[in-house]
């Protein structure tokens, strides 16, 4: 039964975020023969993953003291994510890698305006609310909203390769005081609508992957933001900050920063005595 107080969701890929420590100075301990090898193992795991159609994956040199490596992972379903990780935690390379975090989520398109609409386009029909017939004109809605060019792009594309990118988690606030739950359909579609100006504004400086997280992990969304300019992310977060949807109903995790560099440049990120390229 479709609950008409409940935004509907497109979703897409699944995702996977891994934070790890790199023990540099013990793979530097290696010899040279041996550093070369596990390097180009680990290209040729990343770029079989990275090849496939049904999945990606990016590597992130993160800043501070959280992590140094991201890894970035997208697949059709958690299976492929569960595989991709063991085989990944077997590799050579996995040895001077230690986990800090991790997140699962799935890429996610909010339907808060086209919910509304689905349902009076169904009370137009004159079809009787949760019948067999209601539910089947629903669904065939939401699939015709997932086909559509301006949408499936954004359900399917590969990771952004953008230079600089920040991850964040965040939740809509549910305490006893402030609850977005509570608030009414209507006030939060407008809210959202509002939110989403903001970011529209930003449109070419800024891409933005947002996946869905209820249910996976501790937070309700992951957020993934791709630029060429760092600095886009400060002014970014910081305009939103005065948006209601944030200011009175946002909650944020820990950040994590850094630049993205192609799965070719790994012996530059290991050897760590230069920045790997795009």
């Amino acid at each position: 039964m479709r609950n008409p107080d409940v935004p509907e969701s497109l979703d897409g890929w699944h995702i996977l975020h891994r934070m790890f420590r790199f023990d540099r100075r013990r793979f530097d301990a290696l010899s040279s023969g041996r550093r070369k090898a596990l390097a180009r193992e680990s290209i040729e795991l990343l770029e079989l993953w990275a090849s496939a159609v049904d999945g990606d994956v990016a590597l992130a040199q993160m800043l501070g003291h959280k992590a140094d490596l991201m890894l970035t992972h997208y697949a059709k379903d958690f299976d492929t994510l569960a595989v991709a990780q063991a085989r990944f935690d077997k590799s050579p390379i996995a040895e001077f890698l230690t986990p800090t975090t991790s997140y699962v989520s799935i890429l996610e398109l909010g339907l808060y305006t086209d919910t509304a609409q689905f349902h009076e386009t169904l009370r137009r029909r004159e079809l009787k609310p949760h019948s067999h017939e209601w539910n089947e004109a629903f669904e065939a809605l939401l699939a015709a909203a997932a086909l559509s060019p301006h949408t499936a792009p954004r359900l399917w594309g590969k990771v952004p390769r953008r230079r600089y990118v920040c991850f964040y988690p965040m939740n809509k606030k549910r305490g006893e005081q402030v609850n977005w739950y509570r608030l009414p359909y209507e006030e939060r579609a407008k809210l959202m609508l509002d939110h989403g100006k903001i970011g529209r504004t930003f449109h070419g400086l800024v891409t933005q992957v947002i996946s869905g997280s209820i249910g996976f992990d501790d937070y309700e969304w992951g957020v993934d933001l791709y630029a060429d300019d760092p600095l886009v992310f400060k002014k970014l977060v910081y305009e939103m900050r005065f948006d209601e949807a944030s200011a009175a109903y946002g909650e944020f995790g820990p950040f994590y920063t850094g630049m993205q560099f192609s799965i070719e440049e790994l012996p530059v990120f290991l050897r760590g005595e230069a920045n790997p390229a795009l």
